[in-house]
């Protein structure tokens, strides 16, 4: 599994990439594995947070109680697709994949909170914190000349690829 940081210096152009995309809208769709193993999408924030010990991560918060909490509790698996607009403004989509990280030290908790721009106070340290652990990135665009999709992506176990296709 891989950090933000970590993917930045094995695949930089595809990093700063899928990073515009992510950062482009507010609201991205995250995938996780329900108990009897069927998918379950739902809508979500997420934050990349740089830690002065660990570096730069990406992050997601959960309401106490939710259900897609539920789902990572039993199977930390997800996706989390960054959103995007219509034809014909359509610049990309940004794809994440691995595993989430739950942290649970209230000091830290605080802190990424904060840096997140939320109140712990207000939202309470019962609140689902998760780091996620990336093990697969993709992104898809229109080629230059917007007549082929132009798909980049890496995973730990190959690494950075791309390939075009009409």
């Amino acid at each position: 599994m891989a950090s933000w940081g970590e993917i930045e210096r094995q695949a930089p152009e595809l990093a700063h990439d899928a990073r515009k995309l992510l950062e482009a809208h507010v609201h991205k769709t995250i995938a996780t594995v329900r108990a009897d193993g069927s998918p379950r999408i739902s809508g979500i924030e997420a934050k990349f947070i740089e830690e002065s010990d660990i570096g730069e991560n990406l992050w997601i918060g959960s309401m106490p109680g939710s259900r897609k909490s539920a789902d990572l509790a039993g199977d930390p698996r997800f996706a989390l697709h960054s959103g995007s607009i219509d034809p014909p403004d359509w610049e990309g989509d940004a794809k994440v994949a691995g595993v989430v990280e739950e942290v649970e030290d209230p000091i830290r908790k605080r802190a990424i909170f904060e840096a997140m721009g939320a109140d712990p106070d207000q939202i309470g340290l019962d609140s689902k914190l998760y780091r996620l652990d990336v093990r697969e990135l993709a992104v898809t665009r229109l080629t230059e000349a917007k007549d082929e999709l132009a798909v980049a992506w890496w995973n730990e176990a190959g690494g950075e690829r791309r390939l075009t296709r009409k």
